[in-house]
């Protein structure tokens, strides 16, 4: 058995209460105490991982170093802990069973009659200890998607009671994060929905050992006393998780709440070592005392969920803070942008980002938004499509081919100048078969993207199909538009620059998904400076 000690976090009452945010902050103060901590999410739908899934449905499809997409807790992951998470931290209720499947087709289970229990909740449990048996982490946290009492999250609660018995009281710990509702009617709080919640986790045979309540107004004594005699929990166990100014004061609360202690405690393990958090004081203060402003328009097809751009949102956070900025992001459907009411609805912005996404709708419009940023020399970024957009329509406009486009919006288009990569013309399959993970790419010295990495060989997350085609790079290096950023392996572009402009540039690969809080993301904190620059030249 694993040296590692494992922490489980469950939710109860609703859904989005905050299962990843709770972890990762309780992962970021476990490791400013000096353990080494991991943190791993089980999904309980039956996809086999969110890759094919509409952004409405799940938010964005987060992706790893090692090309796993993954849920966007992931993300919440990487930016607090700062460390890089892989395959094994994010497993789906259909990677579950499409292993046993197959194990049961190879005959690995000699003739036996195949069923939940046992073999489906051991193999949750095989992937439960799968990281803490690297001998790389101390304590392994891992988040159980759903609220508990969810059909589909019964054999995960079922797998997390067995886990306890085989790990042993001191190397495991039940957290459970829940709702304490307000009535203001009544005026008060109301305690029944999480004892209804936590019956239901001991009807499952776990009894919780701490409860992280959600709520918008500070518990009382009572309150906790409360929740402790009929939940069964301590009373100092009872964790108050209050609404945030921002996601990243949870940390700096549940340390207040001493949730870290508590879990400490459990395992036996020394908190006698405060938490290192200056660094992460340091971030919110320059986070929360602003010195400037600046307006982006993030350009899309998805901003009516914002968590379809969770990554790039939070990089501008990041980005913001690092240049003593606020970046207030004004959210622009791309559906609805046309040469009609881009003027208007772009005109006050000192920066344009054009985001990632698939298909054609709200092409046209993205294809404006970037049209009106390189004429009125606005500060623009586009990422995967973004870049894809820029080419196309820097081929209609400046290099005068009308009929420029992408094979993925028009595959009989006579100038594909963004065409499928030739990997991919074979590939029959969606799930998990893009170009997918961390890629190696060469800066040109002299470029903007040199001078803002600092270095020449860099590696970048990449998720997509299709590539800028190398048949026009003459042809667009000649007018301007030039590739500074090339993989070394297969010379595909992956960064482009327009040269007489302050500063437009595209990635083909996903610099927001390695934008942390202790490290943001060079190409967003430049973007944003950018901003600045435009913003103080303009109301000169």
């Amino acid at each position: 058995m694993s040296k590692a000690k494992y922490i489980f976090v469950t939710g109860g009452v609703t859904s989005s209460l905050g299962k990843g945010i709770i972890s990762a902050s309780l992962g970021k103060l476990l490791q400013a105490r000096g353990f080494r901590v991991t943190i791993q999410k089980f999904d309980p739908y039956i996809n086999i991982d969110p890759g094919t899934l509409n952004p409405y449905e799940h938010g964005e499809c987060y992706v790893t170093d090692d090309g796993a997409e993954t849920d966007l807790d992931l993300g919440h992951y990487e930016r607090f802990l700062d460390i890089k998470t892989s395959q094994d931290n994010n497993v789906t209720t259909g990677r579950i069973y499409n292993n046993v499947i197959t194990k049961e087709r190879r005959g690995d289970f000699l003739g036996k009659t195949v069923q939940v229990v046992p073999h489906i909740t051991d193999e949750i449990k095989n992937n439960f200890y799968k990281l803490g048996e690297t001998g790389d982490y101390d304590i392994v946290i891992t988040e159980i998607g759903g609220c508990v009492g969810d059909i589909e999250s019964l054999p995960f609660i079922e797998a997390v009671r067995q886990a306890r018995f085989e790990l042993g009281i001191n190397n495991f710990v039940s957290i459970h994060l829940t709702l304490i509702p307000y009535l203001k009617a009544a005026g008060e709080q109301k305690t029944k929905p999480t004892q209804h919640s936590v019956k239901q986790l001991l009807e499952a045979g776990i009894q919780p050992d701490i409860l992280v309540c959600r709520t918008e107004h500070t518990l009382t004594s009572e309150i906790r006393k409360k929740l402790a005699l009929f939940c069964n929990v301590a009373s100092n166990c009872v964790i108050e998780a209050q609404d945030a100014e921002t996601i990243y004061d949870v940390p700096l609360l549940m340390r207040k709440e001493k949730l870290d202690e508590r879990v400490l405690t459990k395992l036996k393990l020394s908190h006698k070592k405060e938490p290192q958090i200056d660094q992460w004081k340091e971030f919110l203060g320059r986070l929360k005392n602003p010195t400037d402003e600046v307006r982006i328009a993030l350009v899309g097809k998805y901003v009516q969920l914002k968590d379809a751009y969770k990554s790039i949102a939070e990089a501008f956070v990041h980005a913001g803070a690092h240049n003593e900025c606020r970046v207030e992001l004004s959210w622009i459907n791309s559906e609805e942008l046309d040469g009609d009411n881009v003027v208007r609805l772009l005109k006050d912005k000192h920066g344009i980002l054009v985001a990632p996404g698939f298909g054609e709708r709200g092409w046209e419009g993205k294809l404006q938004a970037v049209k009106y940023a390189r004429e009125d020399k606005i500060p623009f970024f586009g990422i995967c499509l973004g870049l894809q957009c820029a080419v196309i329509e820097f081929a209609r406009n400046v290099l005068n081919i009308p009929k420029a486009n992408s094979t993925e919006m028009d595959p009989k288009t006579k100038a594909p100048v963004i065409d499928m990569m030739e990997a991919q013309k074979k590939v029959t399959k969606m799930g998990g078969t893009m170009r997918l993970g961390a890629y190696a790419c060469e800066l040109k010295k002299g470029s903007k993207a040199y001078s803002v990495y600092g270095h020449s060989k860099i590696m970048e997350r990449h998720r997509h199909r299709y590539e800028f085609n190398n048949k026009y790079l003459e042809q667009f290096e000649e007018a301007g538009f030039l590739a500074t950023g090339i993989n070394p392996d297969t010379k595909l572009v992956e960064i482009m620059e327009l040269k007489d402009h302050p500063w437009f540039v595209g990635s083909q690969f996903h610099p927001e998904l390695k934008s942390t809080v202790m490290n943001p993301h060079p190409l967003f904190v430049r973007f944003v400076k950018a901003a600045l620059a435009f913003k103080k030249d303009t109301y000169k």
